[in-house]
């Protein structure tokens, strides 16, 4: 069975020229720094806009290996943090599967526990 991160991004204006080469920006920094060359990334399917506001969405394929999970699931939802930070005024929606991921001003994205260096550690996926 595999679990996949969605993300989407919807208002009513599309991006702007500085927002989508923001967004570029982001992808191409947060590609470079993938823990893993074999594993699905930041996959945006859509960007700009279209007739019901959406003007970003995409999918990550979390790793059927267990040991990669936390450290994929942590690059691609800061990921998804960044391209929210980069684009204002929108409503975002992020969920893995039926589970919605919840956002906090200060932190992002993310899971209880998913920065916890001992649960990575037990879980073979951080150091």
């Amino acid at each position: 069975m595999s679990v996949s991160v969605y993300y989407s991004a919807r208002r009513s204006e599309p991006l702007t020229g500085p927002e989508t080469a923001a967004v570029e920006r982001v992808v191409a920094a947060r590609t470079a720094s993938f823990p893993y060359d074999d594993e699905e990334d930041l996959h945006l399917y859509d960007l700009g806009g279209d007739e019901d506001g959406e003007i970003l969405a995409g999918s990550t394929k979390l790793p059927s290996d267990p040991d990669r999970w936390l450290p994929v699931l942590t690059h691609v939802l800061d990921s998804v943090t960044e391209l929210r930070r980069a684009v204002g005024g929108a409503e975002w929606h992020v969920h893995m599967d039926d589970v919605d991921v919840p956002w906090d001003e200060n932190e992002g994205y993310a899971l209880p526990g998913m920065r916890d260096a001992e649960l990575g550690a037990e879980l073979g996926g951080l150091d």
